[in-house]
């Protein structure tokens, strides 16, 4: 009557030894270490190894170990204090070239790791995990925008016939402006009716000094909506970006004016994290100015109309037109791979609709022409003099490619001229989108055991006592069926904890709540079965008729309290965010462990106490 088959006790013994493996893993701790990587994304070798090595021990700050898996390399400490000190001691040594980051590295031995167990990730309000404040550079935002402006502006005015001498940029002393020159008064007072109602974001004032010129500025209503929409934007990428490098539960927000908090718990590799979240690169498809010298242009400072000049990576100049074909704002989808013909890395591009016309229409009307790929990237580099940190804007635009069109294409096509490590970085970053403007990181901590020492604690407070109330209460009211109970409970956390390290979950404050709820409720079930198998037993069932009835008729009730929780939890999960969403997650884990333990492990505990050939005067409930 209740004897279970063999493949139950094999599955029971199954599920709970792999629980075991992969809860394992989180008795070990973490130590803290700084990462270096190469800013051009290329991985660490034997030889950066050696150099980080000799830095440190010749500035007395030697790491107890230097590890070199999967491309990084991580130099470990004892302390987070010396983490620090060594890690100002790498960038001043290293420079631009090289990442230096925080991190802090998992003790997880070798034999676990070669069957994937990693211990859970912990949020930031627990241990683990890095945070940055990052500074949104305004200053080039309002400088893209009057660039626009000079652009626009004058091309607005030769469509209309309408003459001008001179536009540029240039405030006349009175700050970031286009200035434009007419030859009399009456051509300016023609001008500034047309391009006012052309250009109604702009403010048009004669200049304070000269004649016959209006200076055009940012009206204020506008430099607020280009501020916000650029912090917006920003965010918007930002968070894009994090979910391109998988962190789970991060946080992304607005502080003040100018700045974005981005929280990051568990985060494993903070070095890619902090090279990608800053970067800002984007790609630009131009036709190149064939009948025009570049050369002559270089030499003599004067670019043909029409025309802007840059540079080759081999240091070659080359005039392209102004007229963009595409950009990186107008891509729908980009992903990195190798060029089938030239074997090359490659970057896979999808332009939107109207790009994808665009780009048709002018390749089709530019066969045989060539065709070049710019590529532009914003960036804040630090550097030292004096033991005193100067940060100074860098714009790179350079030239990658440059290939004649063979045949019209429009949505679809690929950018070759980058090595592998650019590919996969730009591909991510298309694909993210472009930053409205550069950020700057002005604070980056790694949140280590200190600073979370008293919710750790306090959670596994919590934790403890709270399973040692219900261990006690369990055995002292239902005896030998409490230590089934109990046995089941043990088992129950054992693959909670074993489940989030699998899902590589993070764990936070909340998700320790919804912990401690589920050792409440997974003996819930227990209840319910071990009350229906005593009005059993009061009823005159023999123990055996009562085991199997308590066991069968309590199921229903059982799956129904946890199924109604379990939706509960799935709602919050789903428009929850942050913590929310980690404790929804522990207790769905929770619900569903805790049926398992409950249904299928106490029952076979108590087929193998009270088998069914046994003849049993009671049972010790």
């Amino acid at each position: 009557m209740n004897s279970y088959p063999l493949w139950k006790y094999l599955l029971l013994l199954f599920v709970l030894a792999a629980g075991v493996l992969y809860a394992l893993p989180n008795l070990y701790g973490e130590q803290p270490a700084v990462q270096v990587s190469q800013a051009s994304g290329e991985s660490a070798n034997q030889a950066l190894v050696q150099r980080v090595k000799r830095t440190l021990v010749q500035a007395d700050m030697a790491p107890t170990d230097i590890t070199l898996e999967d491309g990084r390399l991580l130099a470990l400490y004892k302390s987070t204090s010396s983490q620090l000190k060594a890690a100002g001691v790498l960038k001043r040594q290293f420079g631009n070239d090289f990442t230096i980051a925080l991190n802090l590295a998992p003790s997880t031995p070798d034999w676990l790791r070669a069957v994937g167990a990693e211990p859970m990730k912990l949020g930031l309000d627990l241990r683990g995990g890095v945070h940055f404040l990052l500074e949104v550079d305004m200053e080039t935002v309002f400088n893209e925008t009057y660039d626009r402006y000079a652009r626009d502006i004058p091309r607005f005015l030769r469509e209309n016939s309408i003459r001008y001498s001179r536009a540029a940029r240039d405030g006349d002393g009175d700050g970031d402006a286009v200035r434009l020159q007419f030859p009399d008064a009456q051509i300016m007072g023609e001008a500034r009716n047309a391009l006012t109602s052309e250009f109604s974001v702009l403010e048009f004032r004669e200049a304070t000094s000269g004649q016959n010129a209006l200076v055009a500025t940012l009206k204020e209503a506008e430099r607020k909506r280009i501020t916000d929409f650029a912090l917006q934007q920003n965010l918007t990428t930002l968070r894009n970006r994090v979910n391109e490098l998988g962190v789970a539960e991060p946080l992304v927000q607005r502080q003040g004016d100018s700045r974005i908090v981005v929280e990051l718990p568990g985060v494993q590799d903070t070095a890619e994290a902090k090279r990608l979240l800053g970067k800002t690169a984007t790609l630009e498809y131009r036709l190149v100015a064939q009948s025009k010298d570049a050369q002559a242009a270089e030499r003599s400072g004067n670019v043909p109309a029409g025309t802007e000049l840059y540079r080759m990576r081999d240091g070659q100049p080359i005039l392209l037109k102004e007229d963009v074909i595409a950009s990186g704002d107008q891509l729908v989808d980009a992903s990195s791979g190798l060029d089938q013909q030239s074997g090359s890395p490659a970057v896979s591009v999808t332009l939107d609709g109207r790009a994808a016309t665009k780009m048709f229409d002018v390749t089709s009307s530019h066969v045989g022409d060539p065709m070049a790929v710019l590529f532009i990237e914003n960036k804040i580099e630090t550097r030292y003099e004096n033991g005193e940190e100067i940060r100074e804007r860098k714009k790179i635009e350079e030239v990658i490619s440059v290939a004649n069109i063979r045949s019209a294409f429009g949505k679809r096509f690929q950018t070759t001229g980058l090595e592998r490590g650019e590919a996969r970085d730009l591909a991510l970053l298309l694909r993210a989108g472009a930053l409205a403007a550069p950020v700057n990181i002005v604070e980056e901590r790694t949140i280590g055991p200190s600073l979370g020492a008293d919710n750790i604690e306090q959670g596994r407070l919590a934790v403890i006592v709270g399973f040692l109330l219900v261990v006690v209460f369990m055995v002292v009211y239902y005896r030998g069926f409490g230590l089934f109970a109990n046995a089941a409970l043990c088992m129950n956390l054992v693959l909670v904890v074993a489940l989030l390290s699998l899902l590589q979950a993070t764990l936070t404050l909340p998700g320790i709540a919804g912990i401690v709820l589920t050792v409440g409720m997974a003996v819930d079930a227990n209840v319910l079965i071990f009350e229906r198998i005593r009005e059993e037993l009061d009823a005159g069932n023999t123990p055996q008729s009562a085991i199997k009835s308590g066991y069968d008729k309590a199921f229903s009730s059982i799956a129904d309290a946890n199924v109604t929780t379990l939706i509960a939890a799935v709602v919050l999960f789903g428009f929850g965010t942050g913590p929310i969403k980690g404790f929804a997650v522990t207790l769905s884990l929770g619900i569903i462990t805790s049926m398992f333990t409950a249904i299928i492990g106490t029952r076979a505990i108590a087929n193998l106490v009270y088998g069914s050939r046994r003849r049993l005067q009671g049972l010790s409930i």
